[in-house]
């Protein structure tokens, strides 16, 4: 793709939360009725009181988060060019909204949300336990639940969008925005660009099956854990659900818009290898494993896998090298608290 980095080559749109992020007791999963290694949407009825108990714990931090936040933070701390990555997304105007704006913009994303005075600022709880080896996401979408295709359209955005290269979302907005993801896949395929989606969460792929198979003709690269990977399979009626190789295989397999880019799906599985599916032909990269006594928690590993890949495809690297940085911010990310990044040499 790109010899040289410049700003807005790449383009993200999703829900913008502050991750309020703790080390937990398994006893507070099971009071809230929550589980390890999940992603739900917040239950008015019994979640809300959640955030302030977490934010109240000891070792609590605020980290800008929101998943696709996460991949364009991790994606641009790789590049000297500042604002490589361009994010939008719906946010309050009250201090929360404040403290995202200014976590992202050090971290050198062009942020440009849409403020809505209204409604406060998304949070999202990431509950941390098994030794920082398993994850509780619990998101209360507030502001980031009113982005409107509307702002997309805005000509001072809609030129980044029809500036940028490569574009990306998590499969969260299909709550929230599926109007205008489907905006920019389509500009992306008549463009011949390169649009990327993660399949984010099984509940998605469960209860949001149109949306998402709406979208996904325009999908050039797909992500998602072996987990999202299976409940599509079985969703879907796949004949071998559990073989990650034979699903990567279906997916690249679907109807795809763009018939000039053959579809590219990488699967991850934690710390086993990666399964990539492309051309045909199914390849699996090995994981170099992190020894556990450095591990902080696994939170934004699968976000900060995608930053690490989107930073190198958009420069044309190899796949090899595409899985290879994905790797390596994965676990530059495990060994820290939370998505927070550390200083760049």
């Amino acid at each position: 793709m790109a010899d040289v980095a410049t700003e807005n080559m790449i383009f993200c749109l999703c829900n913008p939360l502050l991750d309020i992020s703790a080390t937990v007791p398994e006893t507070l999963l099971a009071k809230y009725d929550l589980k390890a290694n999940d992603a739900i949407l917040a239950d008015a009825s019994k979640h809300m009181p959640l955030y302030d108990e977490v934010a109240a714990m000891e070792g609590a931090e605020f980290i800008a988060g929101g998943a696709t936040q996460n991949s364009a933070r991790v994606a641009q701390w790789f590049f000297d060019q500042p604002r490589v990555c361009t994010y939008v997304g719906c946010v309050g105007t009250d201090d929360n909204g404040r403290r995202l704006r200014s976590i992202a913009e050090a971290d050198r994303v062009r942020i440009e949300y849409l403020e809505d005075s209204t409604t406060p600022t998304g949070t999202c709880a990431c509950l941390i336990t098994n030794a920082g080896k398993a994850r509780s996401l619990v998101a209360n979408l507030a502001a980031a639940n009113h982005y409107k295709a509307d702002h997309l359209h805005r000509p001072e955005i809609w030129s980044l969008v029809e500036g940028a290269q490569l574009y990306y979302s998590s499969g969260f907005p299909l709550t929230v925005c599926p109007d205008a993801m489907l905006d920019i896949a389509r500009h992306a395929a008549a463009q011949n660009k390169v649009y990327c989606f993660n399949l984010s969460a099984p509940f998605l792929v469960q209860f949001f099956k149109d949306p998402m198979m709406a979208l996904m003709p325009f999908v050039d690269v797909l992500f998602g854990n072996e987990t999202e990977a299976g409940e599509f399979a079985k969703v879907h009626g796949f004949a071998n659900p559990d073989d990650l190789g034979a699903v990567a295989l279906a997916l690249a397999a679907q109807e795809k818009t763009n018939k000039s880019r053959e579809r590219i799906v990488v699967i991850t599985h934690g710390a086993e290898e990666t399964v990539v599916a492309h051309k045909g032909v199914v390849t699996k990269y090995p994981v170099t494993r992190v020894d556990p006594a450095l591990i902080v928690d696994t939170n934004g590993a699968g976000d900060a896998f995608v930053g690490g890949f989107i930073s190198a495809y958009v420069m044309g690297q190899d796949m090899t090298a595409c899985v290879a940085r994905a790797h390596a911010a994965a676990a530059m990310i495990i060994q820290r608290s939370g998505t927070s990044l550390p200083a760049r040499v």
